[in-house]
């Protein structure tokens, strides 16, 4: 697979693909001030239908996805609504390389791994 940067988001307790998620993508300054370069919401694959970052798109620094699961949970009708917004901050230290960051979703918690 060529460079850049993609997500799913799969729902543990209703055991597939979470649609609906809104993401949003920040670049980290040296301060820390977060820049948002880019945005979308999972498909029925519980994918978005855009890489976040395309191969020329790539650099290297701090990032952070921010996934918008309250939101989420509230239109399914669930009756947790622990988690509002999960962050997972990575480096991209090899712009050449994709990068693919899963989100595993559950009403109180959540997991994220660096996938391929």
């Amino acid at each position: 697979m060529s460079a850049g940067l993609t997500t799913h988001v799969l729902d543990t307790s209703r055991e597939g693909p979470a649609a609906g998620v809104d993401i949003t993508l920040q670049r980290l300054e040296s301060t820390g001030t977060p820049e948002t370069v880019a945005r979308g919401t999972t498909n029925n694959d519980g994918r978005l239908d855009e890489p976040l970052l395309t191969a020329p798109e790539m650099e290297t620094g701090t990032y952070q996805l921010l996934f918008e699961v309250g939101e989420y949970y509230r239109e399914e009708g669930s009756e947790s609504t622990f988690l509002e917004t999960v962050p997972v901050q990575f480096v991209i230290d090899d712009p050449e390389e994709h990068y693919h960051v899963p989100l595993l979703l559950s009403p109180g918690g959540y997991t994220t791994y660096r996938g391929s």
